[in-house]
């Protein structure tokens, strides 16, 4: 379910001192931004305009912790630069769209808007910025250090060995050994193997 955001409200979620740099990038490029509830695969989203007269669509989940949702919003903003830029011409994550994000990282670092931790990780990241947060495994472990405390959530690789889980699809797992840079678990109820990532946040399953 999406909620339309009131631009007033926005600031509610981002750090403190970013709405207005922020806001240069929504207003510049008349971007439709829609905030919407938690979804599983995805934690923001971007849509270049279309035929039918919609312009920069971009929604983000309102879930986040406001550090974790600037920088979900910097990088779809990174998608829109990238597509004014160079249209259909180029993958989606590829050299340009890095350039691109990384240059508007810049000019949120080095202003003590983000906490030193999340600054140091930012700034490694900026050197070859990934897919997304969770794809790049020291920023996102940096960044869950601000979400709200969840009893008995914890990463993959803070579990024992052998330890059953729970995803958020209910299913549940037993946690392997580690090979090169995912974990290997075992789906309990039909015994197939499955590959997680070691910042891959699960329950641990009674």
């Amino acid at each position: 379910m999406k909620k339309e955001a009131p631009l007033i409200t926005l600031a509610s979620y981002l750090p403190e001192g970013t709405y207005d740099q922020v806001m240069d990038f929504i207003s510049y490029f008349k971007v439709h931004l829609t905030i919407t509830r938690e979804r599983q695969s995805i934690l923001g989203d971007y849509r270049h305009p279309d035929g039918n007269g919609k312009g920069h669509r971009i929604s983000i989940n309102g879930s986040l912790n406001k550090y974790s949702f600037l920088l979900t919003l910097l990088h779809e903003i990174a998608h829109l630069v990238t597509f004014n830029k160079y249209g259909n011409r180029v993958a989606s994550h590829g050299k340009e769209w890095k350039q691109e994000f990384s240059l508007i990282l810049r000019d949120f670092v080095g202003k003590n808007l983000l906490p030193p931790d999340i600054e140091l990780a930012v700034r490694q990241s900026m050197q070859n910025p990934a897919a997304s947060s969770c794809a790049d495994e020291d920023l996102m472990r940096v960044l869950k250090r601000y979400d709200a405390k969840k009893e008995a959530h914890y990463f993959i690789e803070q579990l024992p060995p052998n330890q059953l889980f729970k995803t958020k699809d209910g299913r549940i797992f037993r946690k392997g050994e580690k090979i090169r840079k995912r974990y290997r678990c075992e789906e309990v109820a039909s015994q197939r193997i499955y590959l997680f990532s070691p910042v891959y946040e699960v329950e641990l399953a009674d």
